[in-house]
């Protein structure tokens, strides 16, 4: 079994060659390690492996390493679903929240965010596959949800998140990333301008790579396979 730091290695050489491969700086691609299920001691091991920032599916469990961890400085990103009953948690413990998905979660969050920290990073989540089982906003609705969001205090709007349906189809893919893309371009000629695309995870990090993804979340590559929780 392979080391969280010589996984880290390859995972970061793939970011590197798909960053070269298509004119883009490797530095413009942020990593972010999904430690969901694993724990605090799999978090700590990737940090000392240079990781700074994690992702995080459930709240108690993400708020409990965060805590555990403090001392190491670490930036909690949190990626799953989202109910209004946790807001306050996440408001509390995270640095970014990827899936917001609707007006009154952002609201929850802008009022629960605590006025001595910075504000809390967000992404819009857009369900760019129009699966009726996936969260986030339809791409149609996504201009009057960022606009919203971004007039909220204590909220910092940066980009736009997607997970695609699973696919062995590159060019499917290729047009799912390209609809978030897409979308930043068009809220830019609005006045929006976001610096965040947060889309690709270990199987499709180079297509999103190519597509413009500015953070790639990647658990099972670096970690291994999924533990349950």
């Amino acid at each position: 079994m392979t080391s969280i730091s010589t996984n880290l290695q390859a995972v970061r050489a793939r970011i590197r060659a798909a960053a070269q491969a298509c004119g883009r700086r490797p530095e413009e691609v942020t990593l972010v390690a999904v430690s969901k299920t694993w724990p605090a001691v799999a978090v700590r091991e990737a940090a000392a492996a240079g990781l700074r920032a994690f992702g995080e599916n459930y709240v108690q469990e993400g708020c409990a390493k965060a805590e555990a961890l403090a001392e190491l400085g670490l930036e909690w990103h949190f990626i799953g679903p989202l109910q209004s009953n946790k807001t306050r948690l996440v408001a509390s413990y995270f640095d970014w929240v990827h899936s917001v998905d609707r007006l009154k979660i952002a609201e929850r969050l802008s009022a629960q965010r605590d006025i001595h920290r910075p504000p809390l990073n967000v992404c819009i989540q857009v369900n760019v596959s129009g699966e009726a089982s996936k969260s986030g906003v339809a791409p149609a609705d996504v201009a009057a949800l960022a606009r919203a969001v971004a007039g909220l205090p204590r909220l910092r709007l940066r980009g736009l998140m997607c997970i695609p349906e699973p696919t062995q189809d590159p060019a499917v893919l290729a047009a799912r990333f390209g609809v978030l893309r897409t979308l930043r371009a068009s809220l830019a000629d609005e006045g929006l301008a976001l610096d965040t695309l947060s889309m690709g995870m270990s199987h499709d990090l180079e297509a999103a790579i190519a597509a413009g993804a500015t953070m790639v979340r990647v658990g099972t590559a670096i970690f291994g396979e999924r533990q349950r929780a």
